[in-house]
C-alpha cells in the first residue's frame, strides 16, 4: 500500500506552471529531481497520460456500442480524445491551464472495465465486500499506482506520478465512498477514491475544500456529458438505430421524456424536459431525416457541431457573468451551466437511452456480459496468481489477505479489453 510519507516533495526543476497555478499545484507525489524541460509540468502529464498503455486500451472497449460492430461507432479512446477537444476549449476560454483539463479529460474514463457501465456494475457487484468498483476511484488507482512509470524509494508504483492540479483535475468524484453526499436524499453512488488509495488522495487534495471538484475537474465534467449526450445520438442515427423525426409520435416522444426524467432528471418535471425537447428541435440545424446521402452526413455533422458549440457557449456565458473576465483556475471559481442548458444535454442522452440501451435486444447481451465478468473474476479467485499478468500476479502475491488478492484479481479484469475478456474467459472456462 502506498505510504503517507512521502508528502513533503519538491517540485521538479521544469518551466513554471501557468499563471494561476502555485508551485504546490505543480508538485508530485514522488519528486523527480533532475527533469530539466522546455515543457511545463503540467504538459508532461499530458504527455503521460497520452502514451500510457491504458488509453491504448480504451481504443477497445465499449463507449455505447461495442468495438467492431459499427466502423463509424465510437470507443472509449475516441469519446475521450473528443472530450480532451471540447474540455481544452472550455478551460482555456476560462483561464484554466489547457493541459491540466486537457489530462484530465483523456484520463477521465481509463478506470471504465470491459463492456462499459455494464461491466462497472458487475465488478461493483463482485467487489462488494472489499469497498466495491467504481470507474473513477479505478481511474486515480491506475494514474497513482497501475499504470507503470515512476517507482518510490521503496521500489513501489506511484503510477504516472501526475502533478497535484492535473490528479486533483481527473478527480471527479473527490470523496470515498463512505463519505459521499446525500442528494435527494439518498446517498450518492458515486466515489472517487478506494481506501487503500486514501494517502495519495489526501495528498492531492492539500488544501482543498472538502467535497468540492476544482474548476478544472468540473469543465471535464462538462465536457464529457456535453460529447457523449450529442456523440451517442449521432452514433445512434448513423446506425440506423433512431431518425429524429420518430419523435413525431406522441408514444416514442413520451418514451423519450419518461427515459430522461428516470435516468437523469427523476426530480423535474415532465413538462420542462419536453419543452426542452422542443427547443431542440426547432433549432435549424435539427435533423430529422436519414437518407445516408454526403449532404445528410455533412449535415448530421454540423448538427453535432452546432449543438456542442451551443451548451458550451450557455455555460462560458453564464460563468463569466457570475465571474468576471479574470482568468479563472482551481478553486477560484465554478463552471455555472443554465438549468435549460442542464435539461437539454439531459434529453440528448435521453434519447441515446431509449433507443440504444434500452431496448430488448441489448438486454440479453448485458446480461451474458455480466455473467462472463463474473465467471472470470471466480476463475482467478480460484486458480490464484497462475493466470494474472506479471504485474497483478506480484500484487496478488503482496496482498495481506483475501480482501487484497480479490482486489488484485479486479484490477486485472477491469484492465482488459472487451475482446481480451471474451478472449481470458474462454481459456478459463472451456
Amino acid at each position: 500500500m502506498l505510504g503517507d510519507s512521502r508528502g513533503s516533495v519538491e517540485v521538479a526543476p521544469e518551466s513554471a506552471p501557468s499563471p494561476g497555478y502555485a508551485a504546490s499545484d505543480a508538485q508530485r507525489w514522488v519528486a523527480e529531481p533532475g527533469k530539466k524541460s522546455y515543457r511545463t509540468p503540467f504538459e508532461r502529464d499530458r504527455a503521460r497520460v497520452l502514451h500510457s498503455s491504458a488509453l491504448r486500451r480504451l481504443g477497445a472497449k465499449t463507449q455505447v456500442v461495442s468495438p467492431g460492430t459499427d466502423d463509424f461507432v465510437r470507443t472509449r479512446l475516441t469519446h475521450s480524445l473528443e472530450v480532451a477537444q471540447v474540455g481544452r476549449e472550455i478551460g482555456r476560454a476560462l483561464g484554466c491551464d489547457p493541459d491540466v483539463v486537457d489530462t484530465a479529460c483523456l484520463a477521465h474514463d481509463l478506470g471504465h472495465p470491459p463492456f462499459g457501465h455494464n461491466g462497472e456494475s458487475a465488478l461493483n457487484e463482485l467487489a462488494d465486500g472489499i469497498g466495491g468498483f467504481e470507474g473513477n476511484a479505478q481511474t486515480l488507482r491506475l494514474l497513482t499506482r497501475l499504470e507503470p512509470k515512476v517507482l518510490d524509494a521503496q521500489g513501489n508504483s506511484v503510477g504516472l506520478n501526475l502533478s497535484r492540479a492535473s490528479l486533483d483535475a481527473a478527480s471527479k468524484y473527490p470523496w470515498l465512498a463512505q463519505d459521499a453526499p446525500i442528494i435527494h436524499g439518498h446517498r450518492t453512488g458515486k466515489f472517487g477514491v478506494y481506501a487503500d488509495d486514501a494517502p495519495v488522495f489526501d495528498w492531492l487534495r492539500q488544501g482543498a475544500p472538502e467535497g468540492r471538484s476544482c474548476i478544472e475537474a468540473q469543465v471535464m465534467d462538462l465536457a464529457d456529458d456535453i460529447s457523449y449526450s450529442v456523440h451517442d445520438v449521432e452514433d445512434a442515427i448513423v446506425a440506423g438505430h433512431v431518425r429524429l423525426d420518430m419523435l413525431d409520435d406522441a408514444e416514442t416522444r413520451e418514451r423519450v421524456i419518461g427515459y430522461t426524467r428516470q435516468w437523469y432528471l427523476p426530480h423535474t418535471e415532465a413538462a420542462e424536459v419536453a419543452e426542452a425537447l422542443a427547443r431542440l428541435e426547432a433549432s435549424q440545424v435539427w435533423v430529422r431525416g436519414s437518407d445516408g446521402s454526403r449532404a445528410w452526413m455533412a449535415a448530421l455533422k454540423n448538427m453535432t457541431s452546432q449543438l456542442i458549440g451551443r451548451f458550451c457557449q450557455s455555460a462560458l456565458d453564464m460563468t463569466r457573468a457570475i465571474y468576471g473576465p479574470d482568468p479563472l483556475t482551481r478553486y477560484a471559481a465554478d463552471v455555472v451551466v443554465p438549468q435549460e442548458t442542464i435539461v437539454e444535454i439531459a434529453v440528448m442522452k435521453g434519447l441515446a437511452t431509449t433507443f440504444v440501451m434500452t431496448t430488448e435486444n441489448r438486454q440479453p447481451i448485458y446480461q451474458r456480459q455480466a455473467e462472463i465478468l463474473h465467471e472470470l473474476v471466480q476463475a482467478l479467485e480460484q486458480t490464484g496468481e497462475r493466470h494474472l499478468e506479471p504485474m497483478f500476479a506480484a500484487d496478488w502475491r503482496a496482498a495481506a489477505d483475501d480482501a487484497g488478492r480479490l482486489r488484485a484479481a479486479i484490477d486485472q479484469v477491469a484492465s482488459l479489453t472487451d475482446g481480451s475478456a471474451l478472449s481470458l474467459h474462454h481459456e478459463l472456462t472451456r
